[in-house]
């Protein structure tokens, strides 16, 4: 009999990974609008935006600006800053909680950030420290937690050593990616009951990309494993502009569907969901591809 949790909670990062990779730029009123939809929609935890470098991520040049219209008390709003001069800019502003990034594989992180990981851990534990000093909340992303797409199969003593680097750095949270959505149900099974084993006391999130039409399966496997914390993507947006071939993040609302018809609560209402994608869909560069999406949104 499968073994299910009663709740889930869902991590909503389309407005920061999602439009991440976006061609053309989503003007900074309709990410707005989209950022407060879908909390409307029951979104308690999201990824906003992004202090990065405009010249390398034009679509989050307007980071500043969405932050400081979006913020609220009901939820955990989170900016990622992936260095010094990011959690700088963060600290200008009213948001309390940080992600942080690293990737498990050298070449990734070297094309990424133009860092090893050895390099990037060097610069980013003293500012772990320091942002845990003041009470923010810090979540580490860890990519490519599975496959590499310049390195190939990565290995989970690797990621479990990695996440072990954080953890002891006082992370509240670790969200472990499937970056370019290779990862198989028994690989995800396997690393999750190894990381929930070694970590128990950490809030652990899957992070799966939906490349290989995967995520789901990824998704259930992980469940098994006894992971409750899930980013998703609404409409499926999403991917790396240093991780060629990595197609959107698993989409929020065919998550919550199956989650739903599952009996697992989300606190996620799915008409709500499909109203907050079409409020971006007119200024993406791409086709919405979700399942549900296409057979309930009426102008597919």
């Amino acid at each position: 009999m499968l073994q299910l949790p009663k709740k889930v909670e869902i991590i909503e990062v389309g407005p920061r990974d999602g439009l991440q990779n976006e061609k053309s730029f989503v003007p900074t009123e309709v990410k707005k609008e989209f950022i407060h939809s879908l909390k409307g929609a029951g979104i308690k935890e999201m990824e906003l935006t992004s202090f990065v470098s405009p010249k390398w991520v034009p679509q989050m040049g307007d980071a500043a600006e969405i932050v400081a219209d979006c913020l609220d008390s009901d939820t955990r709003n989170i900016v990622l800053a992936p260095n010094k001069k990011g959690i700088e800019r963060v600290y200008m502003t009213g948001c309390k909680a940080v992600a942080v990034f690293v990737g498990v594989s050298n070449t990734f992180n070297q094309k990424n950030i133009n860092k090893t990981t050895a390099e990037s851990l060097a610069e980013v534990l003293p500012l772990i420290a320091e942002l845990k000093s003041k009470d923010y909340f810090v979540r580490a992303c860890i990519s490519t937690a599975f496959y590499c797409p310049y390195e190939g199969k990565v290995d989970e003593d690797e990621v479990l050593a990695l996440c072990g680097e954080f953890v002891d750095a006082g992370v509240d949270e670790l969200s472990v990616a499937d970056t370019i959505g290779m990862a198989a149900p028994h690989e995800s099974y396997s690393l999750f009951s190894k990381l929930k084993d070694a970590y128990p006391d950490v809030m652990l999130t899957a992070h799966f990309h939906d490349t290989r039409k995967l995520a789901l399966s990824n998704i259930l496997a992980s469940l098994q494993a006894g992971v409750t914390r899930f980013d998703t993507s609404a409409g499926g947006l999403g991917g790396c502009p240093f991780a060629p071939g990595a197609a959107g993040n698993a989409a929020t609302e065919d998550v919550v569907y199956m989650l739903h018809r599952m009996g697992i609560d989300t606190g996620v209402n799915l008409d709500m969901m499909l109203k907050a994608i079409e409020v971006v869909k007119p200024h993406l560069s791409r086709q919405i591809e979700s399942t549900y999406f296409k057979l309930n949104s009426v102008t597919v």
